[in-house]
């Protein structure tokens, strides 16, 4: 296969641009604006990384697309050089789409398609949403990975054109959330019912996270959000890990879990039966 464009989204990413905003210390109001732009008279974003071949973004073999920005602050990120659009690398929508072209076929044997990850992809809306909609042209299937926050943006003919959606809630509890993620958890609550009501299929993804997340009503407050969702499909109980602590030492960002464990599989157990008592599918 040809080598992909930028790279794992385990590698570090800090371009010229990307150092000089994180010093900026932007404020919640300009982190929060939408950041795509015209480059070379077309649509243009910035892309954090792209894999070939994931199997952990959505079903079949993935095209994982890794777009910067991020409004949230998630004491788990694991991923912090994504948090700003500039420590992306800019690209042409005509760029990617000729990138993705590449694996149409391979994707489509392997019943996969596109991911469109993060950071948060909807911080860059309308290049991910034209983007969707060229791949869906393709005859491709399309997931969008996002904590659903920013999904107000995002039109109900978007939506059509995005087959899978893996959301991600943080915690139920209101208080919890804030804490976890430094913003409000109802935006995540609305974006969830409102692709219920449209019958888009839905993938949860909740983080497990020992003495942050794993409160036995909090957990419960998540899976009665599940519950009450007629388009979700199943919830994946993601554990905890130390993946992202070497990108905090080398930016010098303070990272509060960097002395938090991984939960055990007892933990595990216990959160995922939580979710099987509502009757869902947990993986």
């Amino acid at each position: 296969m040809p080598v992909p464009l930028v790279g794992s989204r385990y590698e570090l990413h800090v371009t010229r641009a990307g150092a000089a905003e994180n010093k900026a210390a932007k404020a919640y109001t300009d982190v929060y604006q939408s950041d795509t732009e015209e480059a070379d008279g077309g649509l243009a974003g910035y892309v954090h990384s792209i894999e070939v071949g994931s199997t952990v973004d959505g079903p079949g073999i993935r095209f994982v697309l890794f777009l910067t920005g991020c409004p949230l602050r998630c004491q788990f990120c694991h991923n912090p050089d994504t948090w700003h659009k500039r420590n992306g690398r800019r690209y042409t929508i005509d760029r990617i789409m000729k990138e993705i072209g590449k694996y149409v076929k391979v994707l489509e044997i392997s019943r996969g398609g596109l991911t469109i990850s993060g950071g948060e992809p909807v911080m860059q809306d309308a290049f991910t949403t034209e983007v969707f909609r060229r791949t869906k042209a393709l005859g491709m299937h399309t997931c969008l990975d996002t904590s659903g926050f920013l999904g107000s943006r995002l039109t109900d003919a978007a939506l059509g054109d995005i087959d899978l959606q893996l959301l991600d809630i943080k915690s139920g509890d209101p208080e919890t959330y804030e804490r976890v993620t430094g913003y409000p958890l109802e935006p995540t609550v609305a974006y969830a019912r409102r692709l219920s009501d449209l019958d888009r299929p839905i993938w949860v993804r909740f983080v497990l996270v020992p003495g942050l997340s794993d409160d036995y009503d909090n957990v419960e407050k998540v899976a009665d959000i599940c519950a009450g969702l007629r388009s979700l499909q199943r919830v994946e109980v993601l554990r905890f890990h130390q993946m992202g602590l070497e990108k905090y030492r080398t930016l010098r960002v303070p990272y509060p879990l960097e002395h938090t464990l991984p939960p055990t599989p007892e933990l595990a157990e216990r959160v995922r039966g939580q979710f099987r008592s509502r009757g869902l599918t947990v993986f």
